[in-house]
């Protein structure tokens, strides 16, 4: 199966919202919440896309052979490339009824493994969604990446727990998600945190902890305050507000001002293996995607996801040889066209 396979594969199964469209750029989904759309008008979702589409690469090859390494390293794990499934939540209410988060979940973290990526899972208001997600994530020797969502500090007290049950390697909170209905007006109350308690929920994780939502450099250095080891440069695909810049108009003053102490992630409208290569080269660290996935999973289960991930490292392959990098260490801003 090739991926384009996958995406006829899923026309039809993706529930009334989602085309499951050739190219996923937000625009035939454009504002339909429930749906895989953006907020408001709908047009950052449409905006995170087209923004990497500006960027334009400077092509080399006066250079000599190498061997080319993809791989890459995060917190003492080695995976095939710099990309990783990103984390999706409320399936059936977004995607319809063919599968539940936590089947989701599963076909997504298998499917990963089995290309050696991992994975991020979602959360839900729903307990066993993270009962099932950090199961699987054990299955796999830990390796995939729970995300919880910003809940009041006991309910994260026992999801942390399901968390390290899980062997899981690293964890991540989307505290961008404060944006989304379902956690508003609730008893306890979820949301936003201060620097202080996001400290706190750090201390009680004891693995690496990413920090997903972070779109300027204030936030940054706020969560680096609070002691996360990664952030995600995100805004939630355009899900919890409007009218905010696309990811990549503001990755290079993040990666500028957390100077390299953390590690530093980035999603939002990167579809293929270029998009990956401009945001290293922006100098993130690895890039998440999530939509694509969701087509993958829909119209090819595990097979669909591997097919994914081979469409989009063959393209970074290809992106990093006639740019003149040879391992991700090599992948710089100068490989970018300044206008």
């Amino acid at each position: 199966m090739d991926y384009q396979e996958a995406v006829k594969n899923a026309r039809g199964n993706t529930g009334p919202f989602c085309k499951a469209c050739p190219v996923c750029n937000g625009a035939a989904c454009k504002n339909t919440m429930p749906g895989s759309g953006a907020k408001g008008v709908g047009d950052l979702a449409i905006r995170n896309y087209q923004k990497w589409q500006e960027v334009r690469i400077n092509m080399d090859t006066i250079c000599g052979q190498k061997p080319l390494d993809t791989k890459a390293e995060l917190f003492g794990k080695e995976f095939d490339y710099p990309f990783f499934a990103g984390p999706v939540g409320a399936v059936k209410l977004h995607y319809g009824d063919r599968y539940s988060d936590q089947e989701y979940n599963e076909i997504l973290l298998r499917g990963s493994a089995q290309s050696n990526i991992a994975a991020f899972t979602g959360d839900g208001t729903d307990y066993n969604v993270m009962i099932e997600a950090t199961a699987a994530i054990g299955k796999l020797n830990g390796q995939g990446i729970p995300t919880v969502k910003p809940w009041d500090i006991e309910t994260i007290r026992g999801k942390m727990e399901l968390v390290k049950k899980s062997g899981a390697f690293a964890v991540a909170m989307d505290i961008d998600a404060s944006g989304l209905p379902f956690l508003q007006n609730l008893d306890p109350p979820a949301g936003s945190k201060s620097v202080e308690e996001l400290r706190e929920i750090v201390e009680i994780a004891e693995i690496p902890f990413i920090l997903k939502g972070v779109m300027t450099p204030k936030s940054a250095l706020k969560a680096m305050e609070a002691g996360v080891q990664g952030i995600v440069v995100s805004n939630h695909g355009g899900r919890v507000l409007d009218q905010c810049p696309a990811t990549a108009e503001v990755l290079p003053s993040i990666v500028k001002a957390v100077d390299g102490q953390i590690k530093v992630f980035v999603d939002g409208g990167i579809r293929t293996g270029v998009d990956v290569f401009k945001a290293l080269a922006m100098g993130a660290d690895a890039a998440l995607i999530a939509r694509p996935f969701v087509t993958a999973v829909y119209g090819g289960r595990e097979e669909g996801v591997s097919a994914y991930v081979n469409k989009v490292g063959a393209e970074l392959k290809d992106t990093m040889k006639m740019c003149g990098a040879f391992s991700l260490d090599d992948i710089n801003a100068d490989m970018l066209w300044k206008g």
